[in-house]
């Protein structure tokens, strides 16, 4: 119903945090590691484009209408509070699970950066 909600309000908020970084960002980064706004990129795209594929399907099952209420789940009490409760659920359980796949592939990237510094510093070297 409107579990799309809640992963487009966290790109939301993320896409504010990586602005807010990058220009914090500026000249301070080593030439061979990877920004982390770059990285909160890499979310902002996962949780966008997510998103908008959920808000697409939902769409398309006319869950959504273009004219007040837009959430056809809001047009009731009872099926405002089944919508609330998808939200809660499924909503926060796809925004938890997109943001740890997000977070393992930091985690590999960094272990990667890290190994191949050294090489890289001995090519210079030579």
């Amino acid at each position: 119903m409107a579990c799309f909600i809640v992963p487009t309000t966290e790109a939301i908020v993320t896409t504010v945090a990586k602005k807010v970084v990058q220009t914090r960002e500026t000249g301070k980064t080593e030439a061979d590691l990877i920004p982390f706004s770059q990285k909160l990129g890499w979310l902002n795209k996962m949780l966008w484009g997510g998103s908008a594929l959920l808000a697409f399907e939902h769409l398309w099952h006319g869950e959504i209408q273009p004219f007040y209420p837009f959430l056809t789940a809001a047009s009731d009490p009872e099926s405002t509070a089944e919508m609330l409760h998808e939200m809660a659920t499924v909503g926060v359980g796809m925004a938890i699970l997109v943001t740890a796949v997000w977070a393992g592939m930091v985690f590999l990237t960094g272990k990667i950066a890290k190994r191949r510094k050294p090489a890289v510093r001995e090519e210079n070297a030579l």
